[in-house]
């Protein structure tokens, strides 16, 4: 007997805590259609959830232009853009426009495009790349020595033209 009256005591608050936490949230208000509902209250699923789709675009492109003169459009996240101090390894870009260039490789593969105006050399650094660049409607590809410099562009060409590098592409 003693149990029984402990477990409805024990479920009779249970029911008015449960009353009261109801109250306290809605408000005591009644329910009210989604034409009746005040615009704070409409519910989140009416709206339905939204769509994150990636484009690859580069984070913070637009500053990078604006600060360092550079266009970078789109990648897979493994080339990014390094301080020229920050690590070793690195891949070094050189152009007449922006002096030195660096940037930070990793995983298997790596895809970047990018504009850079007036690239001549490119140090490479552990992993195999290959830069294709434009001058005016011709397109070459350069493949990038490992740990060493690489003429590429101007440097390479018998006219001395000047180039644009448009993508990195890198693999291990």
């Amino acid at each position: 007997m003693k149990t029984r009256k402990m477990m409805l005591r024990t479920a009779g608050a249970a029911l008015g805590a449960g009353a009261l936490a109801w109250l306290a949230v809605g408000g005591g208000t009644s329910f009210v259609s989604t034409q009746e509902r005040p615009a704070a209250m409409a519910v989140v699923a009416e709206a339905g959830p939204g769509y994150a789709i990636e484009d690859f675009g580069y984070p913070n492109a637009d500053r990078i232009l604006v600060e360092r003169g550079i266009t970078l459009k789109r990648g897979d996240g493994h080339i990014t853009l390094a301080d020229c101090g920050s690590a070793t390894d690195l891949l070094e870009v050189w152009s007449r426009a922006n002096d030195k260039i660096c940037f930070r490789v990793t995983g298997i593969a790596g895809y970047l495009s990018l504009e850079i105006p007036s690239v001549f050399a490119v140090k490479g650094n552990s992993y195999s790349a290959t830069v294709d660049m434009t001058t005016g409607t011709e397109e070459k590809s350069f493949d990038v020595n490992k740990n060493a410099w690489t003429s590429v562009g101007e440097s390479a060409d018998d006219q001395g033209r000047d180039f644009m590098l448009m993508e990195i592409r890198t693999s291990k």
